[in-house]
């Protein structure tokens, strides 16, 4: 604003009280007189008013009204409108007709803050489209209420001064609604006023023309009487403009100043957005370094929507190139922030902060440096389709856009030549070739789409590249520009982004579809006559001609009948047959599989072609197989030459059996003879024994479906099984072979097999083929255990960056490893294997919990719905397991302090947190888990007159972390029980023993408070919080989301766990029944308490053997009704704090942002 005197309006006493406020446009913050005003807006905080509910506004209203009379000057009406009917009208002496009851207004206020205090709803914050419409009609109210008033009523004094004041008042208020309401309220009357300052401005720019045209006149044509109206005009809108400028000043040092930090987002958003729209409208006032500053300190605001308001309203101004030169100096001090914001953790934020720098590059040449650039490449490779597509755009305008448009000079000479379209993709090969930012130019092609999609589309261009005769691109450059062609032929195609990449959209539209629809005609049309010489060119590059394969996938393949071009068709069968002849390459032979696939559909009509070329080179591959593999079991010896050769062409067969079914080549017996062989002798190199397994496999699973019928004959069920049964012999005999590839094929080929031959096969109407049926014996079932031990659970790795070839290859032996380990979770899930192998899998949940805890995690939940009770005695069985191991190897002698020992505690913990918070639903699992643990601690006595503990005593530290989901009645009757149990010792300890200790306290009722009723009822908070529980509360919360099955685990050899008692406890059937008879007692019988010369239970907390574990965790005890409790008191916090005077928000309280900071830094330009 050009001065915004506060001097020149009465409203200054409104706004500071009786103090005068001192500002000006170039200091760094504005500075109030009134001590009380910068102290209460510090930080934030809104709430700047004592607690006294009388000194809000009203005592500064009161002044205002009173001494308005002697201070106004008198007024007249504006020469240029009269005033409207029902306006107020002056007296000649300077007073109004009326004065308007204020007590009552203040009345109203009051009892409205009341009952603002009680709820904490207003229209403002209510959800609901009517509340939507509301808000926009009380703006657009405000709005119609100055334009109404903007020629008589509002240089009148007392409406909008009153109005402002009572504004200002109640933005300063303690309760939010007040001050949320009555700063967007302020807010949108600043900006109609600022409106109409900017129409005042134009007005006295035209009242100036036409004074100087009519004193420039000559003597004989000037009026002097139009020269004084036009003097007495420009004072009147002088006038005007002071008082407007007056009014502004007010707002902005009143409200703006204090309410921009506010401690509520929305009221700090409403600031930075209508100032945006100030510097917009009337740029010569506010687009100045001193109300710019404003918006650069918001820019590092935590909450999203306040920072996404910044760069909403930054956009709108760099989008005008007249009002960029004025922002140089607010680009340079925040255009860190601005290209740091790229990084930021919200989206959308971050897709605006993208868009800003474009414009900034747009209209500011030479302001983001290189470093600045190439810290927004990256982001083009994000997984976010929107974030990515922005950064694709500002990559475009940053390298490609210049260089094309420098190289075209004209319209038509950018759209015909050559040169210039090729351009485009050197550029582009150049970009991802030498920024080695990633692997898969899909990602590149999908986030240049939006704004370079017609230049991708430009196959022509591409294929003239790569068939030109003169080798202008490298190697790399040519294998790139493929599967550049390939994505930009798939994105064209099917329409959507690349797997991983998440877009907002459910789908297309009419219009997009149709456009697909021309563009899949356009590239089949285009490269069906050029695959061919494609296909030749690079036939002998396997890395260029398996994505040259993929073409097909994108065609439309009526094409080839409707436009007549059979003879390409013939000429593409071709070039596939040489390449399967050429290649032997995993990659290179499933393209070419599937392609033919494609291909061999029996709607069109050139399938009979099809299927004799198919029918051809399947002769030639088994004419070949066959000829080699009888020279291979004629013969003992083999040269390299015809090991690879009968290798190649056993690929080449089982990577079109995968795809079509080669039943009638009968490759079956064949293949089983080789395998037999390999078997009985180990003659059979391991190249050829991997495809023959494969092949073997793909023969079983098309003859089921074949069989898959009910007109299937007992003849062929049973003669299907027995090549199945065969077939999985020959597996568990490669379970033991020397090659771990051999080891690994097999395992996963049985557990495919056991799954598909499972009791599940007969599931829907299939019950002809119960014969299928098979159950693996208990020798299959111990090898796959102790293959899973061997090949799965070796000792974790560290993975690394990802960045070196070798740590790809862990990470690809990695993936391995899951894909065995989930196999195996599915045979036991489906009722294939005995599900107590579970246990060896369940035991290393927390020793690999960083490699396979999701699939543990997911099997342990699945078998938890099968069974609830079976789950709970295997998780015992791998404790047991476990202890048993440890105790075999290191002895009962401080066995409670080996590190393994620690890792069990922590196994039993994460256990324990598995059963979730049901803890009535899981009552008795827990009980029986804890008796049965101590009929294990208690199995194998000492020697008699031996004083030392028995061997697996320790195990009672393991069951005292599922103590915290007992009740308080099961948990006197296990002290009961363990009481019984340890009278059978023979002789008494000297000194308590440890483990017992530890576990008693446990089990004792100060422990654990924090526990659900057995009637489920809820606790009180206070005693939720203050309770003697709160230290063994904390701890690790383990928040395991539960994960897809999409790998397959190897099993651990089963370890038995039944150790012989040297004096086997006497009574311990009575001793079951009597604890069983226990559990029915009341709650509130006491149990005896247990012999002293056994146990000794400290009224204490436990010690560091136990407490400084316990304190590291945090047990899910609480019941669904304490979770519901904990839900309402953190929305009473929640509300208290907003309500507190001088509650500020400090970052841990809200948590940072990626790159955002919580503190404004106030220093000057």
């Amino acid at each position: 604003m050009p001065t915004l005197r506060s001097s020149s309006s009465p409203l200054s006493t409104a706004t500071g009280g009786t103090h005068a406020w001192s500002f000006s446009p170039g200091s760094s913050t504005p500075q109030p007189c009134d001590d009380r005003d910068s102290d209460q807006t510090s930080q934030g905080n809104s709430d700047s008013l004592s607690a006294d509910e009388g000194s809000d506004f009203e005592d500064s209203l009161r002044r205002t009204v009173k001494k308005r009379t002697a201070k106004r000057p008198l007024r007249t009406t504006p020469a240029a409108k009269h005033p409207k009917k029902g306006s107020q009208m002056v007296h000649g002496h300077g007073q109004k007709e009326s004065k308007p009851p204020a007590s009552d207004l203040f009345d109203a206020v009051k009892a409205a803050r009341g009952d603002m205090q009680d709820s904490g709803d207003y229209p403002l914050i209510t959800p609901g489209p009517l509340w939507k419409r509301f808000q926009g009609s009380f703006c657009e109210f405000v709005r119609a209420l100055v334009y109404q008033c903007q020629y008589s009523l509002l240089y009148d004094g007392f409406p909008m001064d009153n109005l402002i004041s009572l504004l200002t008042g109640l933005s300063d208020s303690q309760v939010r609604a007040f001050r949320h309401t009555s700063t967007l309220a302020a807010m949108k009357l600043m900006t109609s006023l600022v409106r109409v300052a900017l129409q005042l401005s134009l007005h006295k720019d035209n009242n100036q023309r036409q004074y100087d045209a009519e004193r420039n006149k000559g003597p004989g044509q000037r009026s002097p009487e139009r020269l004084e109206s036009l003097l007495e005009k420009r004072k009147e809108l002088q006038e005007h403009q002071e008082d407007i400028e007056g009014m502004m000043n007010a707002l902005f040092r009143g409200v703006f100043v204090h309410r921009y930090r506010d401690i509520l987002p929305e009221i700090r958003a409403i600031c930075i957005e209508e100032i945006g729209c100030w510097m917009q409208s009337y740029s010569a006032s506010f687009l100045t370094d001193s109300y710019l500053k404003y918006i650069g300190w918001t820019l590092h605001d935590k909450h999203r929507e306040v920072r996404l308001k910044c760069l909403k309203a930054l956009k709108g101004l760099y989008s005008n190139r007249e009002l960029t030169g004025r922002l140089e100096l607010f680009t340079s001090r925040f255009k860190d922030r601005m290209v740091s914001m790229v990084m930021d953790k919200e989206y959308d934020v971050a897709v605006e902060a993208v868009r800003l720098l474009i414009l900034i590059l747009k209209n500011m040449e030479g302001m983001l440096t290189d470093v600045d650039c190439e810290s927004i490449y990256p982001v083009v490779y994000a997984s976010n389709r929107a974030l990515a597509s922005a950064a694709g755009e500002f990559l475009y305008w940053k390298l490609f856009y210049p260089e094309c448009e420098v190289r075209a000079v004209s319209v038509r000479e950018r759209h015909r030549s050559p040169h210039a379209r090729r351009t485009f993709f050197h550029l582009l090969l150049s970009f991802f070739v030498e920024s080695e930012l990633h692997d898969h130019a899909a990602y590149l092609v999908d986030s240049l789409w939006d704004c370079a999609g017609a230049r991708l589309k430009d196959w022509e261009s591409m294929t003239g590249l790569l068939l030109e005769k003169e080798q202008s691109l490298g190697d790399v450059q040519e294998s790139t520009l493929i599967e550049i062609l390939v994505s930009s032929a798939r994105q064209a195609a099917e329409g959507h982004p690349p797997v991983g990449r998440v877009t907002g959209r459910k789908g297309l539209t009419a219009k997009e579809r149709k456009l697909q629809a021309d563009d899949k005609v356009k590239l089949t049309e285009h490269l069906i006559p050029l695959l061919p010489p494609l296909l030749a060119k690079f036939s002998a590059d396997a890395e260029k001609v398996a994505p040259l394969l993929q073409l097909l996938d994108y065609f439309d393949l009526n094409i080839y009948c409707t436009r007549r071009l059979e003879r390409h068709l013939e000429l593409l069968l071709e070039q596939l047959q040489e390449v399967v002849v050429k290649h032997a390459e995993p990659a290179v032979l499933e393209a070419a599989a599937h392609a033919l696939c494609l291909l061999c559909n029996p709607e069109f009509t050139f399938f009979s072609r099809v299927d004799f070329a198919r029918s051809q080179l399947m002769d030639l591959l088994t004419d070949r197989f066959q000829q080699e593999l009888s020279e291979l079991l004629q013969s003992s010896v083999l040269d390299e030459d015809e090991v690879y050769s009968l290798a190649a062409t056993l690929k080449r067969l089982s990577a079109f059996y995968n795809a079509h079914d080669l039943t009638r080549w009968e490759l079956y017996e064949p293949c089983y003879r080789l395998l037999r062989k390999a078997v009985d002798t180990g003659e059979v190199p391991h190249q050829v024994i991997l495809p023959a397994l494969t092949l073997v496999y793909f023969s079983i699973l098309w003859t089921l479906t074949h069989l898959s019928e009910s007109g299937t004959s007992q003849e062929q069920l049973l003669s299907l099984k027995g090549r199945m049964v065969a077939f999985c012999e020959l597996c568990q005999s490669c379970l033991s072979d020397v090659d771990p590839e051999i080891q690994e094929q097999a395992f996963v080929l049985l557990s495919d097999l056991l799954l598909i031959f499972s009791p599940q096969m007969i599931v829907g109407g299939r019950e002809f083929l119960r014969p299928l049926i098979f159950f693996p014996e208990a020798t299959l079932q111990s090898e796959l255990a102790s293959f899973l031990m061997d090949h799965v659970f070796s000792q974790p790795g560290d993975l690394g960056s990802g960045h070196s070839q070798e740590d790809h290859l862990q990470i690809e032996q990695l993936h391995q490893r899951r894909r065995l380990l989930a196999g195996f979770c599915k045979l036991l899930l489906y009722g294939v294997l005995e599900m107590d192998a579970a246990s060896d899998i369940f035991k290393h949940y927390n020793k690999f919990y960083n490699d396979y805890g999701d699939i543990i995690k997911e099997t342990l939940t699945r078998a938890r719905q099968i069974d609830r009770s079976h789950c709970s005695q295997i998780l015992l069985l791998s404790l047991k397991q476990l202890y048993t191991e440890l105790l075999q190897e290191h002895g009962p002698q401080g066995l409670n302090e080996l590190p393994a020992f620690i890792e069990m505690r922590d196994l039993a913990r994460r256990f324990a947190l598995s059963f979730g918070p049901q803890q009535l639903q899981n009552r008795d699992l827990v009980v029986m888990l804890h008796k049965e643990g101590i009929k294990f601690a208690l199995s194998e006595l000492p020697p008699a007159g031996s004083s030392s503990q028995p061997p697996n005593l320790p195990f009672l530290e393991l069951l005292s972390e599922f103590s915290p989901r007992l009740f308080h009645q099961d948990k006197r009757l296990l002290l009961s029980y363990l009481e019984k149990c340890l009278q059978l010792v023979s002789q008494a300890p000297p000194h308590p023993w440890g483990s017992v200790t530890t576990y008693c306290h446990s089990l004792s009722p100060a422990e654990n408070v924090p526990e659900a009723s057995p009637q489920g009822l809820p606790r009180s908070k206070r005693r939720r919080i203050e309770g003697p529980s709160r230290h063994s509360r904390e701890g690790v919360l383990s928040q395991e989301e539960s994960l897809q099955l999409n790998s397959i685990p190897p099993t651990p050899t089963l370890t038995s766990t039944v150790v012989k008692s040297r004096q086997p406890l006497a009574r311990l059937e009575e001793m079951e029944s009597e604890f069983t008879q226990g559990q029915l007692l009341p709650g509130g019988q006491q149990s005896r308490s247990l012999s002293s010369q056994y146990l000794h239970v400290p009224h204490k907390p436990p010690g560091p053997g136990l407490g400084s574990r316990l304190t590291q965790l945090s047990l899910v005890e609480d019941s669904q009704e304490e979770e519901l409790g904990i839900l309402e008191e953190s929305s009473e916090e929640r509300q208290d704090r907003d309500k507190q005077p001088n509650g500020h928000s400090s970052p841990s309280e809200h948590g940072l942002d990626l790159l955002d900071t919580t503190e404004l830094n106030i220093e000057d330009f």
